[in-house]
């Protein structure tokens, strides 16, 4: 038999915006239904926002509305047992109940009325197309777009953004606010990366919160000044809005590992002892970049029966332990880095057949490591490898 979900099950769920749909009891009354969805309804806010709903004639009609009923089912003593075992966030602690019986004004008719809102009448549930005036203005904020003049310097930034969300050195997320939206952060809003080129002096709103004029950047080639604020409310209404994280290698490399820390692996930098004209020429030049979990001795065992290791024995040159990390994405990018610097070789294996290997490039020892340790401490973000001078230069 499959057990049923706990107050627990629904706290974590909430946590990961998941909403979940609680099966009604054929023995409660219609009264007691209403007041149980009110208070999901709250829970959900509280989930969302990461504070209980407030009053206040500036805020959303829904938050004003939440907050009444909240105090409402606080006073009440039947409402308040009613909901008692749902209450994971504790949003009735300090509730000072009175034992009248349930109010029928519970309701959101009356509560709407109590807040001076004129619906006619118009249930709770129909009113999901009515919108604050604060979410009016993050629409048209958001929809008040231009072209981006200088949009060419950009265009970089975003197509590295690409290839780290590809690379797994950056994920998208869904939006949850962690303090202010700063200067530098990447988001998706409908569908759209966003990035926030520029962040205003801060203002004070009259709600007391601080505010700042943004600039924001989108990969369409367009542009918003928008406010800070605006910018949040659209991320928390679009089901798909993403905050991209910072990029992070987590901790790859490590002389000792911690506690808990798992070994997964080890980047090895070999040379090859070759005779292949190309290889004699520029042996010094010459590496092999791999990433393996196997020991490193094992992996190049029977190395000059392998096209992959062109056919001869090797040295290992260098060689950094991974820790808690996906081996075939660190790969991939230390490949992209120096992709440009790829050895173009053809080996004849043993069998007489054609084989092109892929993991050689024309990259000097110091520059590898110098990869690695921008790897390490999440800078290789900022920079690109140039060949010429054998050095990294600012994007």
């Amino acid at each position: 038999m499959a057990k049923e979900f706990t107050n627990d099950d629904d706290a974590l769920l909430a946590e990961l915006g998941i909403e979940v749909e609680v099966k009604k009891t054929p023995t409660r009354s219609p009264q007691e239904e209403r007041i149980i969805a009110g208070f999901e309804e709250v829970q959900r806010f509280v989930a969302e926002h990461g504070r209980i709903p407030e009053h206040g004639e500036t805020n959303d009609i829904f938050e004003r509305l939440y907050a009444v009923r909240l105090d409402r089912i606080r006073e009440q003593q039947e409402a308040h047992d009613l909901v008692a075992e749902l209450d994971h966030q504790g949003l009735l602690e300090g509730a000072t109940q009175d034992t009248t019986p349930l109010d029928e004004d519970v309701d959101d008719d009356a509560l709407l009325a109590e807040l001076g809102i004129d619906v006619d009448a118009l249930p709770i549930t129909e009113l999901k197309h009515v919108r604050s005036t604060a979410e009016k203005k993050a629409a048209e904020d958001i929809a008040n777009r231009e072209r981006c003049k200088d949009f060419e310097k950009f265009r970089p930034i975003f197509d590295q953004i690409q290839n780290e969300l590809k690379s797994g050195l950056r994920s998208a997320r869904p939006f949850v606010m962690r303090g202010e939206i700063e200067k530098g952060e990447f988001f998706i809003l409908a569908g759209q990366k966003a990035y926030v080129a520029e962040k205003g002096e801060a203002i004070l709103t009259n709600k007391g919160r601080t505010d700042a004029r943004l600039r924001v950047i989108f990969d369409n080639g367009t542009e918003s000044g928008l406010l800070m604020r605006s910018l949040e409310r659209a991320l928390q209404k679009d089901d798909a809005g993403r905050r991209i994280t910072e990029p992070t290698a987590g901790p790859l490399f490590s002389d000792q590992n911690a506690d808990g820390d798992e070994a997964s692996g080890t980047i090895y930098v070999l040379r090859s002892k070759s005779d292949h004209p190309l290889v004699a020429e520029k042996r010094e030049l010459v590496h092999k970049i791999g990433v393996t979990g196997t020991p490193v001795e094992q992996r190049i065992s029977g190395a000059n029966l392998s096209p992959t290791f062109l056919m001869a024995d090797v040295e290992i040159v260098a060689s950094y332990e991974l820790y808690n990390i996906n081996r075939s994405k660190l790969e991939n990018l230390i490949h992209r880095i120096f992709e440009h610097t790829r050895l173009e070789i053809e080996i004849i294996d043993r069998f007489g057949r054609p084989t092109v290997p892929r993991e050689w490039f024309l990259v000097p020892l110091f520059a590898i490591k110098e990869a690695v340790e921008k790897i390490k401490d999440g800078t290789i973000t900022d920079v690109r490898y140039n060949s010429e001078t054998a050095a990294f230069e600012k994007i």
